[in-house]
């Protein structure tokens, strides 16, 4: 069988090689002239390409959709993708929190590995740019590209990505074929993408980073919290960013329709009463200082003057004239710094796109369309995105292994 494979990224490639290996006859078209181009750019160029856990917890990591991918993460899972970058001449490592790196610690060993996998198993490369998927009584028979060339084919695989890193070539070509063919695309938005906030003291704390600190995020019209994790974080000049606040982003599904805001514990190996008793001790110890001065073993020093101003303690005030209750109120501060959510950073920013085909469209078993017979999506073009983590890599590689399996 004739199969071609739009994208040469993740999906793709990994698609390219399970058809191959299929003993069918395969062709990567691919827009850019090197493959794999948004790897490169995945976990500050080192590429977490996978999370070394267990399907169940593959599956409690998949913010939408998770359900979906229950015959693709048993078809192919974490320990596969380990085994086949390892079989292919990239040594791994596992880090904190099961993420999985090359030991390199370099994302085109990765890229490199996918290429040369799907080259060994007899996959042919072609530059191109795919502008419609050809078809016949509701079945495949083949593309057309941008030049007016007609290639054709008995299975196409679909994996152009979404619409986050344009740059790369992800530019959302794949979601307007498909709409083509009656398929529909959910709404599309970023995910695992920075946080902006109202507040302006954000800005003044630009670079700082905090490390096991607690985030958690509200909607103002539920009692609950809607993520709440610990971890690090990143402050920037429009508001945050780092592990945490890119996983809490995948869960700001209706921003613009409500209201969110944040919270930061900073203190989160104590509770309230332990803190207090901790900063007793610090004024003690510093018992002639002013407030502003008495922090230093508390907090990092550009932060302290961003606590000493949203507390309602002035400055200057000596530590052993402030009450209990004024010192029971900073500690809260302490436990639950606010923060007012604006917006999220733009989709082109953002680490993946959260939407894409929907997945009532598609068989889970086979990763083939419901409505176009020898149509297969596989990646981010799907309805389906994960945390951070090398999650969202290993969707790519479990659905594009299954889409070229079938």
């Amino acid at each position: 069988m004739k199969v071609i494979v739009i994208g040469g990224g993740a999906a793709g490639l990994m698609a390219a090689y399970s058809a191959a290996t299929n003993g069918h006859s395969v062709t990567v078209i691919e827009k850019n002239p090197r493959p794999a181009r948004k790897i490169l750019v995945t976990g500050k160029g080192r590429c977490n390409v996978t999370n070394n856990c267990s399907i169940e917890e593959l599956m409690s990591n998949v913010t939408t959709n998770g359900r979906f991918l229950y015959s693709a993460f048993n078809a192919f899972g974490s320990q596969d993708t380990m085994d086949f970058f390892e079989n292919h001449k990239v040594p791994l490592k596992t880090e904190r929190g099961n993420r999985v790196f090359p030991v390199s610690d370099k994302a085109m060993d990765i890229a490199d590995g996918l290429v040369f996998a799907a080259k060994k198993s007899g996959v042919s490369f072609k530059t191109g740019e795919v502008t419609d998927i050809l078809t016949e009584n509701s079945a495949v028979t083949g593309v057309r590209l941008y030049d007016g060339e007609e290639v054709f084919a008995e299975k196409i695989i679909l994996c152009t990505g979404g619409l986050s890193y344009p740059l790369t070539g992800s530019t959302g070509d794949g979601y307007k074929m498909a709409e083509k063919l009656g398929h529909t695309v959910t709404p599309l938005r970023a995910s695992l993408v920075p946080i902006c906030i109202k507040e302006g003291f954000v800005s003044k704390l630009m670079g700082l980073s905090l490390k096991n600190v607690t985030l958690t995020v509200y909607d103002k019209n539920k009692k609950k919290p809607i993520f709440s994790e610990l971890g690090e974080m990143l402050f920037t000049h429009f508001g945050i960013s780092g592990p945490l606040a890119l996983s809490a982003s995948a869960h700001l599904k209706e921003i613009g329709k409500t209201e969110y805001f944040c919270e930061i514990d900073l203190k989160p190996g104590m509770d309230e009463n332990q803190l207090d008793k901790r900063l007793l001790r610090d004024f003690a110890e510093n018992n002639n200082k002013n407030f502003r001065n008495s922090l230093d073993s508390l907090l990092p020093r550009m932060l302290i003057p961003i606590i000493v101003g949203l507390s309602n303690i002035p400055a200057e005030t000596k530590v052993n004239q402030i009450s209990k209750e004024k010192r029971m109120e900073f500690v809260r501060l302490l436990k639950g710094l606010k923060m007012t959510v604006d917006c999220l950073r733009p989709i082109e920013e953002a680490v993946i796109t959260s939407g894409g085909i929907n997945v009532k469209e598609i068989n889970s078993a086979t990763m083939e369309s419901k409505l176009i017979e020898g149509l297969y999506f596989a990646g981010e073009i799907i309805d389906v995105d994960a945390y951070t983590g090398g999650f969202n890599l290993q969707i790519a590689f479990s659905t594009g292994f299954l889409a070229g399996n079938k």
